[in-house]
């Protein structure tokens, strides 16, 4: 299999430098972009598995970029903040984005969740079709492909491996921390809220009403559950 490649996006040379090392220590093919407008053009002109994108650039911030690249693309985004309001980093979620890490952070680290996202995005599988039917939800496990009334829905990476979590497991509660280290290999006490955040992007796809979901059901005080029809 061909080295995945990541895009930084970043207008501080020095974490651009110390990421594209690690990047390039764990075999990345490693671009690079300073500014969001950049970043959009060398989405569609190049191949790109992976963008770890920090909301504070320059002209169009990370949370336009993230917008803009999720009206055409379902590539995976990990975000950077320096910002240690969790309303901002929810709102980067909510726009689509599948991670975030918080600056200063480990670049070790970014590398780990970049792979975790990499893994649930690009992994191998079978040809044979695995289908769940919940009601007008169809969901192929095998193919990443999601139906809703025959009409194929765009997740991201996140969202689908949250879906998959709760369909093979209809009618089990899992918490916020049990998804977290489901979907990401491993759990970040603090990083519960981004649960809810993926899950209402997820119920906004899914549900015929999204504040009366059918399928992906609330148990308060513990998490969620699939509930199915």
């Amino acid at each position: 299999m061909p080295p995945y490649s990541v895009l930084i996006v970043d207008d501080d040379d020095k974490i651009v430098q110390l990421l594209k090392a690690y990047f390039e220590k764990n075999n990345f093919l490693v671009h690079t972009n300073s500014n969001g407008l950049d970043a959009i053009k060398s989405i569609q002109e190049k191949h790109i598995d992976i963008m770890i994108l920090d909301l504070m650039l320059p002209g169009l911030d990370g949370w336009e970029v993230c917008k803009k690249i999720r009206q055409q693309s379902d590539l995976p985004i990990l975000m950077l903040t320096a910002r240690d309001e969790e309303s901002d980093r929810l709102v980067g979620l909510e726009l689509g984005a599948d991670d975030y890490v918080t600056k200063p952070f480990s670049p070790k680290e970014v590398v780990a969740r970049a792979k975790a996202i990499l893994r649930r995005t690009y992994r191998e599988t079978g040809t044979q079709e695995q289908w769940i039917q919940s009601g007008p939800l169809k969901i192929d496990l095998a193919r990443h492909l999601v139906l809703n009334n025959e009409h194929p829905l765009e997740l991201t990476p996140t969202e689908f491996k949250l879906l998959e979590i709760l369909v093979q497991n209809p009618g089990k509660v899992f918490s916020r921390l049990q998804l977290i280290e489901q979907i990401q290999d491993f759990a970040y006490e603090g990083y519960e809220r981004t649960v809810d955040a993926h899950i209402k992007n997820l119920r906004h796809k899914l549900e015929e009403d999204s504040k009366k979901p059918k399928h992906i059901v609330t148990v308060y005080g513990i998490g969620y559950k699939f509930a199915g029809e």
